[in-house]
């Protein structure tokens, strides 16, 4: 099975298309009148559609910062709908999107056509800068005023963002949960004989038998995995320095180019996907940015786990969020400019 046929120097987006296709986050309900949630299309370079949706701030608010939430691997948008909606409420324009050939976006991967993760950041995760960015510009100039972008990243939606094409000059701060170096050699104990099971074994095996990985493998919020992503993902968990010891992306990766805020929360007991160490090596990556390094726990929060699913549930949301966005926010002027002004 073949990967997108791509030019990393070719990665440039239309404007975003109303309406979504058909059947776009049809599982998910939003629970907030004053949050308009607005369908829409994100056209890729390749011409592709993925099914998106923008939380709008309630009118009396208006848009003071745009927001992207970039899901985990597998993930589908709907997880973080909550999420998006507490954001909204805040003052942010959201979008959240489905990577191709997952939840909304199946049919934006052809039937015998793979993906891998790469192109899920070079491609689909950029279709969607290309419309925050275009967001914030239309808001700044109806605001008058600097509007800031700010990205969430979960898990890999956080730790392949350098690949993005244009993000060190588009985003003002990143916001990563769990986001991490996922090689196996930052994990310990058992959690490391997982993790070498996991890379080693139980990816390639399922795509051998299945023709891809089933979500049931990959934790209780994810969908099948594509071949090419999990044996990408497989190939880059052994390779000491995850996606950054992955030779061929050498002249794509921007990390050490990004000069804005970076927030990398690590979750206590997240021992099977984000370990701390993982995350610290990701915070290395960022030589340039103004970077944090935060972690919670599940007593730090009153409950019994958060894990790495965890941290986008309603029911945490509201001990949760302000800690993650807070000191973002403070940290950076854009944001905070807009965000607490009255």
């Amino acid at each position: 099975m073949s990967s997108l046929p791509l030019n990393p120097s070719d990665i440039a987006c239309p404007p975003i298309l109303p309406p979504a296709p058909a059947g776009a986050d049809s599982d998910a309900t939003y629970s907030d009148p004053q949050v308009q949630v607005r369908p829409v299309a994100l056209r890729c370079a390749d011409g592709r559609l993925l099914a998106a949706q923008w939380f709008e701030p309630p009118a009396a608010i208006g848009v003071r910062a745009v927001a992207v939430i970039s899901s985990a691997t597998a993930v589908p948008a709907s997880y973080y709908r909550y999420f998006a909606e507490w954001l909204a409420r805040r003052g942010y324009a959201v979008l959240s999107f489905d990577y191709r050939g997952i939840a909304a976006s199946r049919s934006a991967l052809l039937p015998g056509e793979d993906v891998r993760l790469r192109d899920w950041a070079r491609v689909d995760m950029a279709a969607a800068l290309h419309a925050a960015d275009r967001r914030r510009c239309e808001a700044a100039t109806a605001e008058v005023g600097e509007v800031g972008l700010l990205w969430v990243g979960h898990s890999l939606g956080g730790n392949a963002v350098g690949l993005v094409p244009g993000f060190e000059d588009k985003v003002d701060a990143l916001l990563g949960v769990a986001a991490q170096v996922a090689y196996l050699g930052h994990w310990s104990g058992l959690a490391r004989l997982q993790a070498w099971l996991f890379f080693h074994l139980m990816l390639p095996l399922a795509v051998r038998l299945f023709g891809r990985a089933p979500g049931r493998l990959l934790g209780p919020r994810a969908e099948d995995l594509p071949a090419g992503a999990a044996l990408e993902w497989a190939a880059w968990g052994r390779t000491p320095g995850f996606l950054f010891g992955d030779e061929s992306l050498a002249r794509e990766r921007a990390y050490d180019r990004f000069a804005g805020a970076v927030h990398l929360w690590s979750i206590t007991d997240d021992h099977l996907f984000g370990p701390a160490p993982a995350v610290d090596a990701l915070a290395g990556h960022f030589g340039a940015a103004r970077v944090q390094r935060h972690s919670v726990s599940p007593a730090d929060l009153g409950v019994g786990k958060i894990e790495h699913f965890g941290p986008f549930r309603r029911d945490l949301g509201a001990k949760l969020w302000p800690r993650l966005l807070e000191r973002i926010e403070a940290a950076t002027p854009r944001l905070a400019a807009r965000l607490h002004s009255a």
